[in-house]
């Protein structure tokens, strides 16, 4: 595991956790049982194949 070897200033951590922002998932909709759903794109294919329940 990587180790600092000094220590890191508060507003240099603050600022270097800011860069990593999460984003919003590609949403598709598809029809599952008879009902429209907004699901992420990655998982459009296994919930057409029944894989993933609601």
């Amino acid at each position: 595991m990587a180790v600092p070897k000094f220590k890191m200033s508060r507003s240099n951590t603050r600022s270097r956790r800011s860069q990593w922002k999460a984003e919003v998932p590609n949403l598709q909709t598809v029809r599952v049982q008879g009902r429209e759903v907004r699901i992420p794109r990655k998982l459009a294919k296994a919930y057409k194949n029944g894989l993933l329940a609601d």
